[in-house]
């Protein structure tokens, strides 16, 4: 497959009061065309503000990418000017966010809002995008879809205004979805039927994903390949089938043994990963995951490993990552 998105040594700051923050800290990866792609890892790890800075959304200020490249189809987005990164957003590359309350505008309907795209990136008229936003409320199974084009975002419930989100979203049929934690504020079944018309929808349109979470029970259904990321950093990327049943990194191993598994003794207990992150204005000299990790070595304290390839398709930044695969079946067994 063609690599449709290639993302190079991207690095996002923000300036604040206390110092500047470095979010981003030279994220490299890339997207094939059709591909699911989840990016994993705890809150404030930089996953969001990666894929915002990648579709150009940062707030300036007192936001600022300070480097990197964003090779979309070969053609570098940070470069553009804003009108071309316009017509990108919404039509070529569209994204979908966590809370879809906050994201629809509360005193426009439902078809304003959809059509409005229609109109802008396909040039359709108001009767063409009306009739186009019909069959996209049914395409994400919205229940007469023609009658509800008039309500407003807060006759729908949680689950329904996250269709409208995707419907949105999939207006101008885009190469790329980015979807930022999609199912954070909904039930489990509905959690469900939201990834369920996703992965309906990418067989359908043949379109590439990018999809946000810190729930690897979702991603594990659903993506082909996972970056995990901690303080900024990919720290390790591989296949799912790998990530999940060959973790070489500390953190990805203690993620895995800090959730229930349907499949472990009944008082089987949870390992959580002690500590807090790092301080992400006072970055530390070496890993950033020193303090918190049980393979450590004075080696980690004084430098940052770069990502670097562990086995095959699965890279790992991790100075002990030889260690962590001879020693992971008895920390495994320690949940017992």
């Amino acid at each position: 497959m063609a690599t449709l998105l290639e993302v190079k040594d991207l690095k996002t700051e923000f300036r604040t009061q206390d110092g500047v923050v470095h979010a981003v800290n030279g994220v490299s990866f890339t997207v094939d065309e059709g591909e699911t792609l989840g990016l994993v890892g705890e809150s404030g790890c930089g996953k969001s503000v990666s894929v915002l800075s990648v579709m150009r959304l940062i707030p300036h200020p007192p936001g600022k990418i300070t480097n990197g490249q964003v090779l979309f189809q070969g053609r570098d987005l940070l470069q553009v000017d804003d009108e071309e990164i316009r017509s990108v957003r919404g039509n070529k590359i569209a994204m979908v966010f966590q809370d879809p309350m906050t994201s629809l505008n509360p005193v426009l309907t439902i078809g304003t809002q959809i059509g409005e795209a229609l109109e802008l990136h396909l040039g359709m008229t108001k009767e063409q995008a009306r009739k186009r936003s019909v069959e996209l409320l049914k395409m994400v199974g919205i229940p007469e879809a023609e009658g509800r084009l008039d309500d407003y975002p807060h006759q729908f419930s949680g689950g329904m205004r996250q269709r409208v989100m995707i419907a949105m979203a999939l207006s101008c049929s885009p190469q790329l979805l980015i979807a930022d934690e999609p199912t954070t504020a909904l039930d489990v079944t509905i959690q469900a039927q939201i990834v369920d018309i996703v992965k309906r929808l990418k067989t359908e349109l043949g379109m590439a994903i990018i999809w946000i979470t810190h729930d690897l029970g979702v991603i594990a259904g659903l993506a082909d390949r996972i970056n995990v990321m901690y303080a900024g950093f990919v720290i390790e990327t591989a296949p799912v089938k790998e990530i999940f049943g060959n973790p070489l990194h500390p953190y990805t191993l203690g993620l895995l043994t800090s959730i229930p598994r349907l499949d472990a003794a009944m008082k089987s207990k949870l390992t959580p990963i002690e500590g807090l992150p790092p301080d992400l204005i006072e970055m530390p000299k070496g890993c950033p995951f020193y303090n918190r990790c049980t393979f450590r070595t004075d080696q980690c304290a004084n430098e940052n490993p770069a990502l670097e390839l562990g086995a095959v398709r699965h890279s790992v930044a991790c100075w002990n990552w030889q260690d962590v695969l001879k020693k992971r079946a008895a920390y495994l067994s320690g949940r017992a």
